[in-house]
């Protein structure tokens, strides 16, 4: 990974006495992507950043300056965009499992809810007969689900949403005032994502007061960064479809989108320093001065995270040169405490900088205490 230059300039700037691990975000790479997302055409819409994706204070303030909304899923998050500025209006809150006492509380903050069951909206019904709600719809298997490293959003497999059976039955349609669907996490097959959301729309006609199509988020971001979303052609179809939709239906739908990690993913560094050295086998271990309870998507998605890595020394980026077969290891006794498993890195000395690239969304956000380390600092240039 080549590390930008103004990232380097920072990370230089720290000196040996402070060097702890921490994170460091590109906040002009942040603007970029919320600038992609309010470039779609489609007239009627809003674009809802997802907070589980990074709830830092800062980050959400660069989230407000770029005039995009936002989507909490817990009371707490909600509380956070609301110290950070961003209006009632602005803010929807949508979970799986609502009881009473968080559905009082986050109608009491005046905002959007979306509810996942049948007995949630009894439930909604009993303490607002008066009030429209919006739902979470599985489509089941009117497309295949995609099903990847955070398992299944629509179909059988998938605890999340309404079956279409459950929208049938529901007694009275007009208390409810929009769809919600997600189709899944890092996906790029824009046909995919079209054909989900037209198995939606094709609900639309039974819900006679509906102001809203909220098609969630699950914009991919590659792991080895070879692939990228093809925006173009998902705003070009997205707004051909929602333009189609709002004249045959007859109704000026709101469109709604929650993306997450593809805002801030590639705009964000893990940085820490090797601590320790051995040598097995024609393989290097390399010991660092942090966990992955600091950073987790190595250990919650062992299996598929590959966050590209710069090596800098001495305050130069190292070459790809003379590489070899690489562990690097956090500083617990915790046997899963692996950042990268088999990555090939030039041979590395006690003191060099270790910087992981795509850290900047679901790393810090799902810190963990498990193993006593801190929580790093957050640092934003």
């Amino acid at each position: 990974m080549t590390i930008d230059v103004q990232i380097q300039e920072f990370i230089n700037s720290k000196t040996e006495s402070e060097f702890d691990s921490y994170y460091v975000y590109d906040s002009f790479k942040i603007r970029k992507h919320c600038s992609v997302f309010k470039s779609i055409t489609y007239k009627n819409k809003a674009i809802h950043f997802a907070s589980m994706a990074n709830a830092n204070p800062d980050f959400l303030q660069i989230i407000k300056q770029e005039k995009l909304n936002i989507f909490v899923n817990s009371i707490l998050h909600l509380e956070r965009t609301l110290e950070a500025g961003f209006s009632t209006d602005e803010i929807i809150f949508t979970a799986s499992g609502l009881c009473k006492k968080i559905m009082k509380q986050a109608d009491g903050y005046g905002v959007q809810l979306n509810i996942d069951s049948p007995n949630q909206l009894n439930q909604w019904l009993e303490l607002f007969p008066d009030k429209a709600i919006g739902i979470r719809v599985n489509i089941g298997d009117k497309v295949a689900p995609s099903s990847g490293h955070a398992g299944s959003f629509i179909g059988k497999e998938s605890r999340l949403g309404f079956t279409l059976r459950e929208i049938e039955e529901i007694a009275d349609k007009t208390k409810i005032k929009g769809l919600h669907l997600y189709v899944g996490t890092d996906i790029f097959d824009i046909d995919y994502f079209i054909d989900c959301y037209k198995e939606l729309i094709a609900l639309v006609d039974g819900f006679p007061k509906l102001e809203y199509l909220n098609f969630g988020g699950g914009f991919g971001i590659s792991e080895d960064g070879k692939e990228q979303f093809d925006f173009a052609q998902y705003n070009s179809r997205i707004t051909e479809l929602m333009n189609q939709t709002s004249l045959t239906k007859n109704n000026n739908l709101k469109l709604i989108l929650e993306p997450g990690r593809i805002i801030g993913g590639d705009a964000g560094y893990f940085v820490c320093c090797v601590s320790d050295i051995k040598s097995r086998d024609e393989k290097q271990l390399v010991g660092v001065n942090a966990s992955t309870v600091q950073f987790s998507r190595p250990l919650i998605y062992s299996d598929i995270a590959n966050h590209p890595v710069g090596i800098i020394r001495d305050g130069i980026q190292l070459s790809a040169e003379e590489l070899k077969p690489t562990l690097i290891y956090g500083c617990s006794t915790y046997s899963r405490d692996i950042f990268s498993k088999n990555i090939q890195l030039p041979e590395l000395k006690t003191g060099d900088v270790i910087v992981f690239g795509n850290a900047g969304s679901y790393c810090a956000s799902s810190f963990m205490e498990f193993l006593g380390f801190q929580k790093p600092k957050e640092f934003f240039v």
